[in-house]
């Protein structure tokens, strides 16, 4: 049977472990599976474009709910303004964080950005960063984890279930089968972002 919905994925789980006395701890086994794979997966079906907006006087700017990890941050300006990130060791080291101007490095702090210089005016951020996909659930049947992944999902419910289970002897086989599907899922990912064909260089004349 194919695991297209959290129900049939549920179902899924428990034909592997054959035990069918499981349904309330199955659901807290895919969701350690999604917080598994929120911090091993960044692929492109994870990035999301969003805005913000500065405030004069005001170093900080909120993170979006769903922030993961950042991919690209600049201020839609004329030119593009692209803002460069430091560790916060070395951001709060820097003496522009002084200063009030345009912003040109940001670090994270928390649920924020911090910007310097202090932005002296409304700027747009415009961003590009992997969100967490919603958890599955009763009300919501599929999610991009289990329309992109779904073996990771069944191979990391399992691996979660086997210390639950004392079957610790199973454990190594769906880890290892977790991480074949992720280093092949990441291979791929990297692939597509490039095209099949050789890159050639154009020189311009006059």
């Amino acid at each position: 049977m194919a695991f297209t919905s959290y129900t049939t994925l549920k179902t899924k789980i428990a034909e592997y472990l054959a035990r069918d006395d499981l349904d309330t701890q199955i659901p807290d086994f895919v969701r350690l599976a999604e917080e598994r794979l929120r911090r091993d997966l960044r692929i492109r079906q994870m990035l999301k474009v969003a805005t913000a907006t500065t405030t004069a006087g005001d170093s900080t700017v909120s993170l979006p709910a769903d922030f993961m990890a950042m991919k690209d941050l600049h201020l839609d300006t004329t030119p593009v303004r692209v803002l460069q990130f430091q560790n916060t060791s070395n951001f709060f080291r820097n003496a522009r964080t002084t200063e009030t101007g345009v912003p040109t490095m940001y670090t994270l702090l928390g649920s924020e950005f911090q910007f310097a210089p202090k932005p002296d005016s409304a700027y747009t951020l415009r961003m590009v960063y992997y969100y967490k996909p919603d958890y599955l659930s009763d009300s919501n049947a599929s999610n991009l984890f289990l329309a992109n992944c779904p073996d990771l999902l069944l191979y990391g419910a399992l691996a979660e279930a086997e210390p639950y289970l004392m079957n610790d002897e199973r454990l190594a086989t769906w880890s290892a089968l977790y991480d074949r599907g992720l280093a092949s899922l990441r291979a791929s990912d990297d692939d597509s972002e490039y095209p099949s064909s050789p890159m050639s260089i154009t020189l311009s004349t006059r």
